[in-house]
């Protein structure tokens, strides 16, 4: 094991671990519930490891730090997202690109570099590197920025690496869950014309007067899709179920992007004719590192961007996953940790 390797990946979370000379502990008080906690329960992508404890949208506050540690002290608000960990030595890892490290390590279901596995933010506590921790901006309200660790930076990226920032550009959101409500809100802060394309004409009032979308396209409608051919630079497709990419080609200029930040479980047909004529691209993008992930809460904090969140207490878990299956919720769980972990 190298030296960088060893610096890295922190103790154990979910209370017990030791805080290390350049680790941070914090006391969780609020977790985001993500679409991907449900599919690593379910094993949907089949490399889930058991016993698991999910969540990788965790904040809190500080409770001690390491002897090394110069980013943080006690009392902060911090957060801690998708990584607690990667190799620090490769091209990615030298490029604040943590994410596609060829050795990150997931929050939870993952394992440290002496074989310890992670566990993650359905917990009373955490402990993690603190180059893997962010700072909470103190305007944001921490139940609500928690999902903004693992949603906010996963349509945040893709929006800056893209040039969909740029403002003026006509930005398209497939789906209006977790990661789709707070794509409309980042893709508006940049100066962006935004269009909701959704199956369900009942959510065109939500996306329009109250997250201020200019535009709602309902996508089984022909003719409305029909009247926006050809008129989007890019579009976050946040959706995770199987559906078609051919209309969504369609929407878009020549030149344009469709890039995928939902994680379907069986693969989607993909019609590459409409791809050559316009010179038109699909590409994928995941989370982003640690530099990004902190300039993206900074840029919330900034513009206020906050998620909408339902709170329930731990005891609601499971009903939550079973709401979240049916894409019943508006738009984030988080969990109240804090308040009802040790009294349910």
């Amino acid at each position: 094991m190298g030296e960088k390797e060893k610096g890295f990946g922190g103790k154990r979370e979910g209370g017990g671990g030791n805080t290390g000379e350049d680790d941070v502990a914090f006391k969780v008080l609020f977790c985001g519930i993500c679409h991907s906690d449900l599919h690593s329960i379910k094993n949907e992508w089949g490399m889930s490891r058991y016993p698991m404890v999910p969540g990788h949208e965790i904040v809190g506050i500080v409770t001690e730090v390491g002897n090394k540690v110069t980013k943080f002290k006690v009392g902060d608000k911090v957060g801690v997202g998708c990584l607690v960990g990667a190799c620090h030595s490769c091209d990615n890892c030298n490029k604040s690109l943590e994410n596609y490290c060829p050795k990150m390590i997931f929050t939870y279901g993952g394992k440290y570099y002496d074989g310890t596995m992670t566990y993650g933010g359905y917990s009373d506590s955490m402990v993690a590197n603190e180059h893997y921790v962010v700072r909470i901006p103190d305007n944001l309200p921490l139940d609500a920025s928690a999902p903004l660790l693992c949603a906010g930076i996963t349509v945040y990226s893709p929006l800056k690496y893209y040039g969909l920032s740029e403002p003026g550009m006509h930005v398209g959101v497939v789906g209006l869950g977790g990661l789709g409500h707070v794509a409309v809100k980042f893709a508006k802060a940049f100066g962006a014309k935004v269009t909701v394309i959704s199956t369900s004409p009942a959510k065109k009032k939500e996306a329009t007067e109250h997250l201020g979308a200019d535009s709602f396209l309902v996508s089984r409608d022909q003719e409305q899709m029909q009247a926006f051919m050809g008129t989007m630079d890019g579009i976050i497709d946040t959706v995770s179920a199987q559906h078609s990419l051919l209309p969504l080609i369609g929407l878009l200029k020549s030149h344009g992007k469709i890039i995928m930040v939902g994680a379907p479980d069986k693969p989607l047909e993909l019609p590459v004719f409409p791809l050559l004529m316009g010179r038109k691209l699909i590409a994928g993008s995941c989370i982003g590192g640690m530099k990004e992930t902190q300039e993206m809460i900074d840029f919330a904090g900034k513009h206020n961007i906050r998620a909408d969140v339902e709170v329930i207490p731990m005891g609601y878990v499971n009903t939550a996953m079973e709401r979240l299956a049916k894409a019943d919720v508006r738009y984030r769980f988080v969990i109240d940790v804090e308040n009802t972990l040790k009294k349910e």
